[in-house]
């Protein structure tokens, strides 16, 4: 990143089109951070004057990532946690502890929601995946029928961290709430970008370096009135919901990337629909979009080209910086189960790329990276 916050081709000479994975650190985030990791060291959870300090900036900034969520955010309370996946698990781990029930998810969701619910209905319970159609979207029929009176929790991500689709998760809940049912919703990729339907969610989780804050801190909001048991044990802090000495300077840099959100959502929002457009006039042609064209969120372009080997690509134009799919599956050799859900084929999936761009990406980066992809992939395709 430069002196602006900018993330592309800079001492590094590297191309940043990765946002789904993790999104560069915005300057007042970390501006935010530093005194924590300086002069301002104190225990948050301590009675002196360098602990009162330290915790009423993890005050500011709860109150600022809690803010961020958007209308209706005063009717629960945010709770700090190491991130999305933790807050997963807890939600879903906390709704069933103690009693049986059906879980009801949507086969495109995060391996942190899947995985958790195939944990917990080992316990005894049972698990409903509801599959997509080939747009990524749930059927909202088949989703009636699998939600009554037997089921305790629904859980549904609102913006897809691979393909980018917006489920109708407002719907979803309505039909969770009609059966007797919490509602769970990931909000990761939603965060700061569309609105969440706090109004219609018991617990939502989001993460802080998916927008511009640090790693290793996310969130759980839960509504007022929803009472889940402790994850982990220990001191009691955060009102003995979750145990262990808080991070003034991870909870600080988070509350600096929630406010600029607010700030410039507006004009980030433009910016993406921007980068979007040009980058699906440089790549539509050959290329097949993955996903729903209209119910998406724009910051995301998961495509792909027969004859295109999607790690080679990758591997070859090692100065841009994309991917094949989810960062937490990388490496792992499994095909996408996302794409898989939408009914790709095997060649298809293996030749999906994601890119993913935001507030830092330049239009000339932009171009530049997409028409060495372009150039690369037509290599491949004569190669062949």
């Amino acid at each position: 990143m430069d002196a602006h916050g900018r993330s592309g081709a800079g001492a590094r000479g590297m191309i940043y089109l990765d946002y789904q994975a993790t999104t560069p650190l915005a300057p007042e985030a970390r501006a935010a951070m530093l005194p924590f990791l300086t002069e301002k060291f104190g225990n948050p959870h301590s009675p002196h004057r360098m602990g009162r300090e330290a915790a009423a900036a993890v005050e500011v900034a709860a109150a600022r990532v809690s803010a961020a969520l958007g209308q209706g955010h005063e009717a629960g309370r945010l709770i700090f946690t190491s991130g999305a996946t933790e807050s997963a698990n807890w939600a879903i781990q906390g709704a069933l502890r103690g009693r049986r029930g059906r879980i009801v998810t949507i086969a495109t969701e995060h391996a942190c929601v899947l995985d958790t619910a195939r944990a917990v209905a080992a316990w005894g319970g049972e698990l409903i995946i509801l599959p997509v159609d080939a747009e990524g979207l749930v059927d909202l029929e088949a989703a009636a029928a699998a939600i009554d009176g037997d089921t305790a929790l629904v859980a549904a991500m609102l913006v897809n961290n691979e393909i980018g689709v917006i489920q109708p998760v407002e719907a979803l809940a309505a039909l969770a709430h009609e059966a007797g049912a919490l509602f769970f919703c990931d909000a990761v990729q939603a965060y700061g970008r569309v609105p969440v339907p706090l109004d219609a969610c018991d617990m939502v989780a989001i993460s802080a370096h998916k927008v511009h804050g640090p790693k290793g801190i996310g969130a759980l909001w839960l509504r007022d009135g929803i009472d889940l048991p402790p994850l982990l044990f220990g001191g009691g802090q955060q009102a003995g919901l979750r145990s262990g000495t808080l991070s003034p300077a991870l909870c600080a840099g988070f509350g600096a990337a929630a406010a600029l959100l607010a700030e410039r959502g507006q004009a980030d929002a433009a910016h993406v629909a921007a980068l979007w457009t040009r980058g699906w006039e440089l790549l539509g042609e050959g290329w097949t979009l993955n996903g729903s064209p209209d119910r998406r969120y724009r910051g995301n372009l998961n495509i792909w080209r027969e004859g295109v080997d999607a790690a080679r690509l990758i591997s070859e134009l090692r100065d841009i910086v994309f991917s094949a799919g989810s960062a937490c599956a990388s490496g792992s050799g499994r095909l996408s189960h996302v794409l898989s859900a939408l009914g790709l084929s095997d060649s298809a999936a293996r030749s999906s790329i994601r890119l993913g761009f935001g507030r830092y990406t330049t239009m000339d980066e932009l171009e530049q990276g997409l028409g060495a992809i372009a150039k690369a992939a037509a290599r491949q395709r004569e190669w062949a």
